[in-house]
């Protein structure tokens, strides 16, 4: 069965998968269904972004939004080796990152995907690194724009704490762009305190990754993350 749910919920809590090893191939697809479970015994708006090579799969085994982890604003055909649109159309997809740190694009990269996904009715996540870049990814209105300043990626201490300002100005600067633009803010998100944080700040939720795939506890981590969107 494909994902059924498509619409993104806020606010939600959006898992990067990245390719770290105890999220691909197989153990993936047990994330996967780890964090559909949560999400339907809780209630919570829970989206997840599995590698490339395992989409298609996750898509078909769970009913929660699966959203690429980039696509290449490239037509489908003689453009061997790409991630269209459309491929993430086809493996089920419902959304997909755009812009992730890891993952740079253009201006101009950034504004076609996001025109493109929108025809074929994929919804976006456009990350951006600090309030211009954010400002400017608004206004072409995305579904989402998500904060992560890339020096705390991967760090101990969250966004929310760090620089919770950061976090604001970005949610006043877009609202004032586009009401219908929601706001993530991911970096260093680890548990409920931050989720909590994140939306007294002014958020639709959060985006993070190795808080949840790296963790011993995969199961208590979610439900503590969930117990933030509730605080």
């Amino acid at each position: 069965m494909r994902s059924v749910i498509l619409t993104t919920r806020t606010p939600a809590i959006v898992v990067n998968f990245k390719t770290y090893p105890e999220a691909s191939g197989p153990n993936a697809l047990v994330i996967a269904k780890l964090c559909a479970e949560v999400a339907f015994e809780t209630g919570a708006s829970i989206v997840i972004a599995p590698p490339a090579m395992d989409l298609a799969i996750v898509a078909a085994s769970v009913r929660i939004p699966v959203y690429a982890q980039h696509l290449d604003s490239v037509p489908s055909g003689s453009t061997t080796g790409h991630v269209t649109v459309e491929n993430a159309k086809a493996s089920g997809a419902a959304g997909t990152l755009i812009n992730h740190s890891e993952r740079r694009l253009k201006i101009a990269e950034i504004h076609e995907l996001i025109d493109r996904c929108r025809m074929a009715r994929l919804s976006t996540i456009v990350c951006t690194n600090n309030l211009a870049v954010s400002k400017a990814c608004a206004a072409m209105e995305p579904d989402f724009v998500a904060i992560e300043p890339p020096e705390l990626i991967g760090g101990d201490i969250s966004v929310t704490t760090a620089n919770p300002k950061i976090v604001s100005d970005t949610v006043r600067s877009i609202k004032q762009i586009s009401k219908d633009v929601a706001v993530l803010c991911g970096a260093g998100v680890k548990n409920g305190g931050d989720v909590a944080k994140a939306l007294e700040l002014g958020t639709d939720g959060v985006l993070l990754a190795s808080g949840v795939v790296k963790a011993q506890d995969k199961r208590a981590v979610l439900l503590d993350l969930v117990s933030g969107l509730r605080r």
